[in-house]
């Protein structure tokens, strides 16, 4: 889990952390994050909304909201996670289009692409992705997937009926983009 490294005299806006500050938070992250770090990615904590934002030279760009619990997975060690295992609170992802793709898997849901921006916001009950560019696959683990294009949702609760892909509302997709500072 990452979390926000306050700034110093009040702040705001993006703050680059300290080497020793940076070895913690990416040690935060797994093994595939430490790797990651060392081959190209920085962490850089947010104040307003608090969130750190993980860039890659890939491109790969993972935005986690202050509490939220995740860890990068990196299956071949080449310093490129290729998934993220979310059990709490919301990311923003933005991966390029490149080869193999990236996967969110929560609890509830399995969340795949090749090139977008998207979101996910896991609670103990359900998972909802959202997309804002691009378009994702989302099945439950094991289950059929559904393709969510840009502007589009799913919640996937436990338990699970079939997964409905809806247009979320504009109030409703700001609110979750707004914890991302988009």
């Amino acid at each position: 889990m990452l979390d926000v490294v306050p700034g110093r005299s009040g702040r705001t806006g993006p703050l680059r952390i300290t080497a020793a500050a940076a070895v913690l938070a990416i040690a935060a992250l797994g093994s595939g994050a430490a790797e990651a770090q060392s081959r190209g990615c920085t962490v850089t904590p947010y104040t307003d909304p608090p969130r750190q934002v993980l860039s890659c030279a890939d491109g790969l760009t993972v935005s986690a909201e202050t509490g939220t619990a995740y860890k990068l997975v990196d299956r071949n060690h080449d310093g490129r996670p290729e998934s993220a295992e979310v059990t709490s609170r919301g990311l923003l992802i933005d991966v390029p289009p490149r080869r193999g793709g990236f996967q969110i898997l929560t609890p509830h849901a399995v969340a795949s692409v090749r090139g977008t921006v998207w979101a996910v916001d896991v609670s103990a009950q359900k998972t909802a992705v959202f997309v804002r560019a691009g378009s994702v696959a989302v099945a439950r683990p094991g289950g059929p997937a559904v393709t969510l294009r840009a502007g589009e949702g799913v919640d996937v609760e436990a338990g699970g009926n079939s997964l409905h892909v809806q247009r979320w509302s504009p109030e409703r997709a700001a609110g979750l983009l707004a914890r991302f500072g988009r």
